[in-house]
Formats: C-alpha cells, sequence, structure tokens
C-alpha cells in the first residue's frame, strides 16, 4: 500500500515536470516563430467567463503601447499589486501617453468600478504586462492547469 503512495506520488511529479518542461519550451518556441517575448499568466476568477476561465493558463506577448487595440486582451499590474486579465474598452490618448479602459467580459461595468485607473480614466501602459496571444481572434489557452498554481499560492 505504501509503495503505491510512493508510485503516485512520483507520477503527479514526473506529470508536473513534464508540464513545466513543455511549457517553457512553447515559450522559448514562440518567441523563436513570431520574434515576441512571452510569458504566461493563470487566470483567477470569472470576470472573463464564458471565454476565460478560472485555472487557464494564456500566453502574453509584450507589445508597443500603439500596437494595443479595442478589443485586445490586456494583463495588467492592479493598483494592489494584483494581475488582471482584461478586455480594452477604449483607448485613450492623455497629454500625449496611452491609457487603456478596461473591463471583463462577465463584468457589468468597466474597471473604473475597481478605483483600477489610479492616474485618469485607464490603465496606464506602465502597468501593462502585455496581450494575451489570439492568432486570428481565436485565443489560445490551456485549460485547468493553473490551477495548480492556484492551490500552491493558497
Amino acid at each position: 500500500m505504501n509503495s503505491k503512495k510512493k508510485a503516485s506520488k512520483k507520477a503527479v511529479a514526473l506529470m508536473l515536470l513534464a508540464l513545466v518542461l513543455i511549457l517553457a519550451l512553447a515559450s522559448l518556441s514562440f518567441k523563436e516563430v513570431y520574434g515576441a517575448s512571452v510569458s504566461l499568466a493563470v487566470v483567477r476568477g470569472s470576470s472573463m467567463k464564458p471565454l476565460l476561465h478560472e485555472g487557464d493558463i494564456v500566453f502574453v506577448v509584450h507589445k508597443s503601447p500603439s500596437e494595443i487595440k479595442v478589443g485586445d486582451i490586456v494583463v495588467y499590474r492592479s493598483v494592489r499589486g494584483h494581475l488582471i486579465i482584461h478586455r480594452v474598452i477604449t483607448v485613450l490618448n492623455v497629454s500625449g501617453h496611452l491609457e487603456y479602459v478596461t473591463k471583463g467580459d462577465n463584468n457589468p461595468y468597466d474597471d473604473s468600478f475597481l478605483n483600477e485607473f489610479s492616474r485618469g480614466r485607464g490603465v496606464t501602459f506602465e502597468r501593462v504586462i502585455g496581450v494575451v496571444w489570439a492568432p486570428h481572434g481565436m485565443v489560445f489557452k490551456i485549460p485547468f492547469i493553473g490551477y495548480i498554481t492556484l492551490l500552491l499560492r493558497g
């Protein structure tokens, strides 16, 4: 009985290691193929349902301020330091600097309701991590795998 538990723990550890290696290779391959740096983000909460669900992993592409458009899903750091994954609904030019008004697809109001726009009416580019990769308009995500990191973080 004890050897079965050890074997199953070892199998889970090997699967997690394989998953980490696959994600690392995918990230490196992305940079080689598309010429853009990429990172990964885990979806928390239900604000982007039905498109994104808690535990989904998304690939985040780093873009310049002028490349971010209405309809893009951005990952940005909240005023409290949390990562937020929401859609850009308006791009503003405020004194020569671009700001992005964002909203979760499943939320009734934009993020100003959450007091996320500290300076102006939108999220400043300095707080934007990147844009969720969506080739041909289809968001690339890996469902449920992010639950592992959510469980580890508590």
